[in-house]
């Protein structure tokens, strides 16, 4: 899938969780970021700096390969890197107040209304 541009956040995000229609995709973001978040956590309370890359690595680190084997798609922060760090965070937030099915009908209007 192309790059695509949007004027807004607002018109980013369908798009975004589509990028993310698959549940196991998403699960797979969650862990890994709050999983990078944790580690930093730690660097950060222990002093210990190296630690603090374990947010980039391994929120990236599990992400990514997800978009590939999972999800059959690039990620969509190689396009629009500040805007999917935001729909993570969001996404993650939903996920968390199980919202998960909402996160499904999403992409299901998305992909549908984006049909190629």
């Amino acid at each position: 899938m192309t790059t695509r541009e949007f004027a807004t956040y607002e018109d980013f995000w369908p798009y975004y969780v589509a990028m993310h229609s698959k549940a196991a995709t998403r699960w797979v973001h969650l862990t890994g970021t709050l999983t990078g978040l944790a580690v930093s956590a730690y660097g950060l309370i222990r002093r210990r700096r190296k630690l603090l890359l374990g947010l980039p690595l391994i929120g990236y680190g599990t992400a990514w390969p997800a978009h590939f084997l999972i999800e059959g798609n690039n990620p969509a922060t190689f396009g629009h890197p500040a805007w999917s760090l935001r729909g993570d965070a969001q996404m993650i937030r939903m996920m968390l107040a199980g919202r998960d099915a909402e996160l499904d009908e999403i992409a299901r209007k998305w992909l549908a209304e984006n049909a190629q």
